[in-house]
């Protein structure tokens, strides 16, 4: 296979060249495009050609396919070759949410019935990318233990942990106690409200 010519492009076309044949080629293929379609297995071929020819190319460039955002030129220690299933659709969500396309990302993600171990790795990256922490985390943890052996899933759960506990002691270096402290105020509250609660009398 020639991924230049799978893509469309000249031998010499330049990265920005590369991102946006492909991104012209995935909507040609895109699956919504074909459902209730004889050549909807057809399309899910070409799809799945022009998916592994873009990670070609990318790779070729010394570009990081998959950098979610934790840093580092792996994104999560898995990258273009960590965690997955082959799946074309999947492999979309994870060049959507690179792209920072969380919306179309999303959409995909919601209308798949399978909640296999990468649909969770997948949502919870898309909730991290959103800044739903807690929902990142529990999803990523579920994707770590329905597949304990996959690196990329549990770095990926481990880096949010981490993380987490870096925002726990920020906030305790800026004066914030979970367990209450001597904040006299806060207690008052937490008292007024389970009170509150408690009974109809306040």
């Amino acid at each position: 296979m020639n991924p230049y010519e799978v893509l469309g492009i000249s031998e010499n076309a330049s990265e920005e060249e590369i991102k946006k044949a492909y991104k012209e080629m995935v909507k040609k293929y895109h699956p919504d495009k074909y459902q209730d379609n004889p050549l909807a297995d057809l399309a899910e071929e070409k799809l799945q050609e022009v998916n592994e020819a873009y990670d070609m190319l990318i790779k070729k460039s010394g570009s990081s396919s998959y950098d979610y955002g934790f840093g580092g030129s792996s994104g999560f220690g898995g990258g273009a070759s960590g965690g997955g299933s082959g799946r074309p659709d999947y492999m979309q969500v994870r060049r959507l949410i690179d792209a920072n396309n969380l919306r179309e990302a999303e959409k995909i993600l919601n209308g798949t019935r399978d909640r296999s171990a990468e649909w969770f790795f997948l949502a919870g990256m898309v909730s991290y990318k959103k800044g739903w922490y807690d929902d990142a985390r529990n999803k990523l943890q579920t994707a770590s233990e329905m597949e304990p052996g996959n690196m990329e899933y549990s770095q990926a759960y481990g880096r949010i942990i981490n993380m987490g506990g870096q925002f726990q002691n920020q906030a305790r270096g800026r004066g914030y106690n979970q367990q209450g402290g001597d904040d006299l105020c806060c207690q008052a509250l937490q008292c007024y409200i389970c009170a509150d609660c408690c009974c109809d009398c306040i």
